[in-house]
């Protein structure tokens, strides 16, 4: 539970129709193993003590009988583990039968949640059965002890509050206004459904949808536990359909007729943090109900969700090339308006032969296809100076040739050695003066040839670029229109890729296949034998690692600890965990340093969750101190 991390099950036991003792046993043998598992919150079927399909059986003293006694001794066996376990079952309460889910902790039933909507419609027939749950909560008598009873329940952990769940039943979800929705405003940050959805065909793929937008929309985790194996098939069947989703992603789930078991973490601390941020999130009402209280010791947390190394890529290959289409098209169309707007004769952008050039020369070219202008409207400038080697020069002359844009080269040599001179200037000394001449040198060119052709100065710094400050202030640092301005590294390669597979020309394709293959390098220290000696990845770290630091630290807030856990979670195997403490050091150190830069970028249009724009996603100080971050990081290196 140590970082937000609980881990939770849906399990369906296999059921003997009006055989609570049976039942029972199964139910505590699926307790034992979510617990053996690690498990903190197990949600189990409606109706799953006596079975869903008991029909006029529910009618019968003898089954409600049973179905008590066997749900006190669920609730004493549950004094040995360390786990919460949400069950379904019938009970009688002030004369007329409810469909429950009990809570049962520490040897106790916490509470009883009777279900609030009961289908009669269809196969369903609830209503001829079962009472739908009161307004109010109140108390149920069981094992000759008050229970809080009532659908506007919450169950909170005493010792991490964030770790808030909410309980309804099957069809409770289906209807246009679900309890969880009231419990989530309340404070639920986790949602438990007990449920006996029958199988037909094409509701598997409704009803994980429907998980999955429930837990979007409420911005929480959401555990579903459907009925399964030996519920009577006299009318229907039931799959086992269990589902664990958080907040739009389906995390685990027991596929239908098979296991009918899933595990995973949530994360409630993500969840609260999300909430925050949103201000459309209503704060906590009153409204929500009682809350239940409970203990439970914070434990470390054995992490098996998925956790991507590229946060901002989608993983299947299919998806991922169609993501970065999308992408390119948003950027395409934004740079198509403002063309449009300014009445831009035309697009100048300064070609180095790396990648962020390279995007921000095919998102040009098809913004003038957009605008339907002839694609030599593009101005690219290529300024081979001390660093730039042939390799780059030649990729970025073909690229322009095989886009049909029009190219200019200017050799800056001479104008940065004349710079030199005036500013005093030792040429052997090769320190960032040297460095930084050329790159501004670079950008008054690009500006200069903008009011010559009455264009704009397109930017092709990129989002990671920009969260660390690695850009020339006033030199590649600023531009007329940024499309790059919100694209990770990471990604910016992926969508150069896709470019090239779906490019027709195979000697494009194979010119942005060797600009893929070259080192990222600013090319602003001079080549060693002809070949790239700057590389920036070995100065300020894999991007790979950046990225995923800045997904996790900007998007979700996570503290040090909690990016620095992950991360090695995520690269177990490729880093070493010193090696990315480090570079998370790397990380915070310069991304608190560099804020000036992003206060004062040019425009560029957000595509993705993470934008560091001053006008828009990120807001920041520029002396902001980053010593709380690093310190937290101290502790940890010892």
């Amino acid at each position: 539970m140590k970082h937000g991390f609980v881990k939770v099950a849906a399990g369906t036991p296999a059921v003997t129709v009006a055989d609570c003792a049976a039942n029972a046993e199964r139910i505590a043998a699926l307790m034992e193993r979510a617990a053996a598992d690690g498990v903190r919150l197990l949600a189990l079927p409606e109706l799953c003590l006596t079975g869903y399909t008991c029909a006029d059986l529910f009618l019968q003293e003898s089954l409600l009988g049973a179905c008590e006694r066997q749900l006190l001794r669920l609730a004493q066996a549950s004094a040995g583990l360390p786990l919460i376990t949400v069950v379904g079952a019938p009970l009688l309460w002030r004369g007329k039968l409810y469909n429950c889910a009990a809570v049962l902790y520490g040897g106790e039933i916490l509470g009883v949640v009777p279900k609030s909507h009961l289908p009669n419609y269809g196969e369903f027939y609830e209503r001829r059965h079962f009472t739908p749950a009161p307004d109010a909560v109140s108390a149920i008598r069981l094992g000759g002890r008050d229970c809080p009873f009532g659908a506007n329940l919450l169950f909170r952990c005493a010792e991490l509050p964030e770790f808030c769940f909410g309980v309804e039943l099957c069809e409770d979800l289906w209807v246009p206004n679900p309890p969880s929705a009231r419990q989530a405003e309340a404070g639920a940050s986790v949602i438990v459904n007990c449920s006996a959805s029958d199988e037909t065909v094409g509701k598997a793929a409704y009803r994980r949808q429907l998980v999955k937008s429930q837990s979007a929309r409420l911005v929480c985790a959401y555990l579903y536990a459907d009925a399964g194996e030996g519920e009577s098939t006299t009318d229907l069947v039931f799959s086992g359909h269990d589902i664990i989703a958080e907040n739009g992603a389906i995390l685990a789930e027991a596929a239908p007729f098979e296991q009918g078991y899933c595990v995973s973490e949530i994360d409630v601390m993500r969840l609260a943090g999300e909430r925050r941020r949103m201000t459309t999130f209503a704060a906590g009402s009153e409204d929500g109900g009682r809350v239940v209280s409970f203990s439970m010791e914070p434990t470390d947390t054995a992490l098996t969700r998925p956790v991507s190394k590229t946060p901002f890529l989608p993983e299947g290959e299919a998806e991922r090339a169609e993501r970065c289409r999308e992408i390119l098209s948003m950027q395409a169309h934004a740079l198509k308006k403002r063309l449009d707007h300014t009445r831009a004769k035309s697009a100048v952008i300064g070609i180095s032969g790396g990648l962020d050039s390279c995007l921000a020369l095919l998102v040009s070219v098809r913004a003038m296809d957009l605008l339907g202008r002839p694609r030599a409207d593009v101005l690219a400038v290529t300024m081979p100076c001390f660093g730039t080697t042939g390799r780059t020069r030649d990729n970025a002359v073909e690229l322009c040739r095989r886009l049909g844009v029009s190219l200019r080269e200017i050799d800056i040599k001479t104008s940065v050695y004349r710079h030199f001179e005036d500013i005093g200037h030792d040429l052997t000394k090769l320190d960032v003066t040297y460095e930084n001449a050329q790159a501004r040198e670079r950008t008054q060119v690009l500006m200069d040839l903008a009011n010559q052709t009455s264009g704009l100065v397109i930017g092709t710094g990129d989002l990671s670029e920009l969260a660390l400050g690695w850009a020339t202030y006033n030199g590649d640092h600023m531009s007329m229109y940024g499309v790059n301005a919100s694209i990770p590294k990471t990604l910016v390669r992926h969508m150069v890729a896709t470019f090239a597979l779906d490019a027709d020309d195979e000697g494009l394709r194979a010119v942005l296949d060797d600009i893929l293959d070259t080192p990222v390098s600013p090319e602003l220290l001079p080549a060693a034998d002809g070949e790239i000696s700057q590389k920036t990845e070995h100065l300020v770290g894999p991007y790979e690692l950046h990225d995923f630091f800045l997904y996790y630290a900007v998007r979700w807030g996570f503290s040090p600890r909690k990016v620095l856990r992950l991360a090695e979670y995520a690269f177990a195997g490729s880093y070493a965990a010193d090696e990315i403490l480090s570079w998370l050091r790397v990380f915070y150190r310069r991304f608190f340093a560099q804020q000036f830069k992003r206060s004062c970028l040019p425009d560029g249009p957000k595509v993705g969750s993470v934008a560091l724009s001053p006008r828009g996603d990120w807001r920041m100080p520029s002396d902001a101190s980053a010593a709380l971050w690093l310190s937290e990081l101290d502790e940890i290196g010892g």
